[in-house]
């Protein structure tokens, strides 16, 4: 394990967002058991897929969706109040 400093541009909370040297731009950091809930959220969607429950597959994928949207809306902020341009384009 290596011990480093990183900046944090938001509250610790579940999905941080931080830059680590010697990124330029920061990241989010998803504590373990988030990510754990993202995998199911993503396997319900595959196995929808797999029964062929469209209608299921298309809800479980919106929430996942709109989970990420509020995701990039908490990192879009940060990078913003700090003056930090997006590392990508506009989204569609």
């Amino acid at each position: 394990m290596e011990r480093i400093e990183a900046e944090l541009f938001t509250d610790p909370g579940n999905d941080a967002v931080v830059r680590l040297p010697p990124r330029h731009f920061p990241g989010v950091l998803i504590q373990g058991d988030s990510l754990s809930i993202i995998r199911g959220d993503i396997a319900e969607v595959v196995e929808a897929c797999a029964q062929g429950d469209v209608d299921d597959a298309h809800e479980a994928a919106t929430l996942l969706l709109a989970a990420f949207d509020a995701l990039l809306d908490r990192y879009e902020s940060a990078l913003g109040a700090h003056g930090i341009e997006r590392p990508y384009g506009p989204r569609p």
